[in-house]
């Protein structure tokens, strides 16, 4: 890309605090964004093949939305931690296996997307994330999910395909879930903890693509106080 296409892109930016270049075969965060490091408040570099997101990215102290999907990232720097008004951080299709434990200190943000990374441990101490929404792990190597899950504030847990075979039952005890997407993994009806559907707040439980038929879910206890919130929540809507 032309360095006055990027000029023209970073005047814009300047006047309306969002850079957007999508797609354009960047192989590195532009070095003239630094420019604009006070009032940024939106990146969107999706569909590009960055592969290191470098630690100056902790300048970007304005910034609310930080976008990379689709990129060829393999991790984060961890001076990601100072971006203390980020309210969305999505980083779908890259190569990921582990975040910083700065990621903890982001405590503005409400969606955290890393669908289709090769993540392959829960992500621990995300329970810091006390504004986390949505919390979008689809896609990666994760083999279980651990009691640590208790801690997440995230109203919506979406691990569709994924590998996962145990299910902890102190996923119950998360205060605010009412979204647990488990689609097309290794769960057989066993692992499925009664404690989900007896004492959660989940009123959504997506279990498509499992090793049993989700029919078979009636049969396990506390499946009549699932449906109860489950009804609830549809009439809402209606």
């Amino acid at each position: 890309m032309g360095n006055s296409a990027l000029k023209s892109h970073l005047e814009t930016s300047q006047k309306t605090g969002v850079f957007q270049l999508m797609e354009r075969g960047l192989l590195e965060f532009p070095e003239e964004l630094q420019r604009l490091s006070n009032n940024l408040r939106t990146i969107d570099l999706s569909g590009n093949k960055i592969e290191v997101l470098p630690a100056n990215v902790g300048n970007f102290l304005q910034l609310k939305s930080l976008t990379l999907n689709s990129n060829r990232l393999t991790g984060l720097p961890a001076e990601i931690g100072k971006l203390k008004k980020l309210e969305t951080l999505s980083l779908g299709g890259n190569r990921i296996q582990v975040l910083p434990p700065s990621v903890n200190q982001l405590r503005a943000l409400r969606t955290l997307v890393l669908a289709g990374n090769q993540i392959s441990q829960f992500p621990c101490g995300l329970g810091a994330l006390r504004q986390l929404n949505v919390l979008d792990l689809s896609r990666n190597q994760l083999q279980n999910v651990p009691p640590e899950v208790s801690e997440l504030q995230a109203i919506e847990i979406n691990l569709n395909q994924n590998q996962i075979s145990a299910l902890s039952a102190e996923v119950a005890l998360c205060p605010r879930l009412k979204v647990l997407r488990l689609e097309e993994n290794c769960l057989d009806l066993g692992s499925i903890p009664q404690s989900i559907l007896s004492q959660s707040q989940v009123s959504l439980l997506s279990l498509e693509g499992n090793l049993f038929e989700v029919k078979k879910l009636r049969e396990l206890e506390g499946y009549e106080q699932y449906m109860e919130r489950f009804t609830a929540t549809k009439k809402k809507f209606i």
